[in-house]
């Protein structure tokens, strides 16, 4: 799921006079009142657009058995049903907020949300895989430019540091809310109205956050500067890194397509650090990568997405190709495991007070690594019950990592690239999600589409392997740090 920080200041400053619109700390605008009259109207707006676009990702892949029935897809077409969408919200992220800055959080929001609710009429419109791709591209487009701007949005309405802290939490946990009622709601409108209204819930949604909008007070604007070229060159790695990946399963790896891809990414790698080295102002500064304690979180944040969605996407095939689960039934399913994320977000702060941060991000990978080898008994009739005891450890990992890592790359870079930092970690974290989508989609295949278990075997394996190697990294480099 995607998630984000913030940190916020606060200083006395002399009442504003009447009329009078000031900038404070962050760029929220304050005049006469204004823009606290509109704070709990700012946050549910802030809310319902972080929800829409959570609830999309894990919802989705309920629906993707359904989606290759109607429109004749393979695994392949399924692939990059998820990733087109994931893929575009991690190269966009790096620049998103740059852009929020340049046009006002309302403004960008306003823009984010109208893009996102138009993409989901097009992929609820979609007469078949081709279209319904380009359609999550740009439904991720516009998720990237969602995130950040309703987290600005939030921090404009809400001068006081107490309030904005509770308004934030709130923020936060509406979305693991909506990450677990994701798998359970996808499940009930696709067995009831079919895969397209999974899509079509998000038009009233959008519809009701730009009513809401329309009662926030302007946002400011602050110059920004836009990294054009290196976004352009990140998305080109990115396209072509995923496009590797996923076709290698099917054309072959030595195949013209996919060595032409992997010559793309390889070259757009080069280029975008050429340009980032360049650039004035670059979206990813390269010096900031030297650091440690900013390296060795992106590394680890792009491992634990990596096994997170690799095996959200695994279990939700499992559970319907396999099983023969209705969507409902697959749905349900992801409850206990979502009940116990939650509740894991919850303890690992304070957990982390307690014995430190390095021992909370070394222990919470070796249990997802065990994760992944606890889902190696999974067959055709293996126990509910066992099933849901073997996941325990998938619930726990992740969730035990993230807040400790986040905390510490936000210690680590100065207050000026907190925003920086927090996109790079969040587009990493996707980029490791989308990629393990690609490598289960090509394993996952059988013969004649059925379900591999062998290939499943094959995947959870190798993303056990990367989660031992980021815990060494972590235990030797961070402690060195």
């Amino acid at each position: 799921m995607p998630r984000t920080s913030a940190s916020a200041l606060s200083v006395p400053r002399p009442a504003a006079a009447a009329g009078e619109v000031r900038t404070v700390p962050g760029g929220s605008a304050q005049g006469g009142g204004t823009a606290r009259g509109g704070t709990g109207v700012a946050l549910v707006a802030s809310l319902l657009g972080f929800t829409v676009i959570t609830i999309d990702v894990s919802a989705v892949n309920i629906a993707l058995p359904a989606i290759r029935t109607s429109l004749s897809g393979g695994m392949a077409g399924l692939q990059w049903v998820v990733d087109a969408y994931t893929l575009m919200f991690a190269a966009l992220m790096l620049s998103a907020g740059a852009l929020a800055d340049r046009a006002g959080a309302r403004r960008a929001y306003a823009w984010g949300v109208a893009a996102f609710t138009l993409a989901s009429l097009g992929c609820a419109l979609a007469p078949g895989i081709g279209a319904l791709v380009g359609a999550r591209v740009a439904q991720g487009g516009a998720a990237a430019v969602v995130m950040p701007a309703s987290l600005a949005l939030i921090r404009q309405a809400y001068e006081d540091p107490r309030a904005r802290a509770r308004a934030i939490a709130l923020w936060t946990v509406g979305g693991s809310v909506a990450m677990a009622a994701g798998p359970v709601l996808g499940g009930l409108l696709t067995d009831s109205a079919g895969w397209r209204a999974v899509f079509l819930l998000n038009l009233p949604v959008g519809a009701a956050i730009l009513v809401l909008l329309a009662r926030v007070p302007r946002s400011p604007r602050r110059p920004a500067a836009l990294d054009l070229g290196g976004q352009l060159t990140a998305v080109l790695a990115l396209a072509g890194l995923a496009f590797a990946v996923i076709e290698g399963g099917h054309l072959g790896w030595t195949s013209a397509p996919v060595l032409g891809a992997g010559a793309l990414a390889v070259a757009s790698a080069v280029a975008f650090r050429w340009v980032e080295g360049r650039h004035s102002q670059p979206m990813v500064p390269l010096g900031m990568l030297k650091d440690r304690r900013v390296a060795v979180p992106l590394a680890v944040g792009f491992s634990v997405n990596a096994a997170f969605y690799g095996g959200i996407f695994v279990l939700g095939l499992y559970y319907q190709q396999l099983r023969g689960m209705s969507g409902v039934e697959a749905g349900l399913m992801f409850i206990p495991m979502s009940a116990v994320v939650t509740a894991t977000n919850l303890v690992s702060p304070r957990l982390a007070e307690r014995i430190g941060r390095r021992p909370v991000i070394v222990a919470g990978q070796l249990v997802f690594a065990g994760a992944m080898l606890a889902m190696l008994p999974l067959a055709l009739h293996t126990p509910v019950w066992l099933v849901l005891v073997l996941l325990l450890p998938l619930s726990t990992g992740g969730a035990l990592v993230v807040p400790a890592l986040t905390a510490l790359l936000m210690d680590a870079v100065p207050k000026e690239r907190a925003g920086t930092a927090s996109g790079l970690l969040n587009s990493l974290r996707q980029t490791g999600g989308a990629l393990a989508v690609a490598l289960f989609g090509g394993l996952l295949s059988g013969p004649g589409g059925a379900f591999s278990v062998s290939g499943m075997h094959v995947g959870l394996i190798a993303v056990a392997a990367l989660m031992v190697v980021t815990t060494g990294l972590s235990r030797v480099l961070l402690r060195r740090a």
